[in-house]
């Protein structure tokens, strides 16, 4: 009986560290520094041939009397007529101004301004896909793959030797562990990540924005949400002005545990498999 006890314990906080109720932020992950491979010797080419010359150009006029060439020449412009009536819109081409990079957003003039950008990223794409990191307030470092489908459809895979997944198909969220055989299951509503999968997202409505705020290139958001599992949660999104992605969140539950999930390599194009989006409720039964 203790036994089970003790597990049920370890699987609810798992559950709730998964959905992002504790965990501490870290740096992104290190980039590995790529091997650098000495240059192969290219072998000796044979010298080519030496060119044969070409005989003298024919001139255009030979055998034709000095009558005719100047009457052909009075019935077609000068080549040099034609050249100088060319030079102006080669001119103009030169001097028109390169394509501009793409422009740095700056500092939100407004709070408004800055939900904009971040409400305007989140309703951009409809899928995505990509990397993750993510931090517990113990320091234990997991790291996956994230999938998202609007509405409603997301899924976190953990690499090993983690044996949690979760997933979420529309309505509810199910956090398993395929160690223990185990999987509980929540509303969709009462998880932090809710602002992922919203078929349109406006922030304003998911909780109450207590701030903004621009640090070098980053925007974070801060916003509270007290629909969540054990009540308010504190959720703060960071968002690249420059790569135009979201970057990071940060959740702090009510108990005051943090959990932050780092993202890379996003992808929006492509579209993943619906079956990642399945839940077995059966299991739960």
């Amino acid at each position: 009986m203790l036994e089970r006890l003790t597990t049920t314990v370890r699987i609810a906080a798992l559950a709730t560290t998964v959905l992002g109720c504790a965990l501490a932020a870290g740096p992104l992950a290190a980039q590995q520094a790529l091997e650098i491979q000495p240059p192969k010797p290219v072998a000796a080419r044979p010298a080519a041939p030496r060119p044969i010359p070409l005989p003298p150009r024919r001139p255009d006029n030979l055998g034709v009397s000095r009558t005719a060439v100047a009457e052909a020449s009075a019935t077609q412009p000068a080549a040099s007529t034609v050249a100088t009536a060319a030079a102006p819109t080669a001119a103009q081409e030169a001097a028109q101004p390169a394509a501009s990079p793409k422009a740095k957003l700056g500092p939100p003039a407004t709070q408004e301004e800055a939900i904009d950008r971040l409400n305007t990223y989140l309703n951009s794409f409809t899928t995505l896909q990509g990397n993750f990191i993510q931090f517990a307030a113990n320091g234990r470092r997991l790291e996956g793959r994230i999938y998202i489908q609007r509405p409603g459809k997301m899924r976190f895979e953990y690499e090993p030797p983690a044996t949690v997944e979760v997933i979420a198909d529309g309505t509810s969220v199910a956090v398993r562990d395929k160690r223990l055989a185990t999987q509980d299951i929540y509303s969709i509503g009462q998880t932090p990540l809710k602002f992922l999968v919203r078929e349109r997202m406006d922030l304003a409505r998911e909780g109450t924005i207590t701030g903004a705020s621009i640090d070098g290139d980053v925007l974070s958001v801060r916003l509270e949400d007290r629909s969540t599992l054990g009540g308010t949660s504190k959720i703060t999104l960071k968002f690249d002005l420059v790569a135009n992605e979201l970057r990071q969140w940060v959740v702090l539950d009510p108990q005051g545990y943090e959990t932050s999930i780092s993202l890379y390599n996003l992808d929006t194009r492509r579209r993943p498999d619906p079956k990642q989006f399945v839940i077995d409720y059966q299991r739960t039964l």
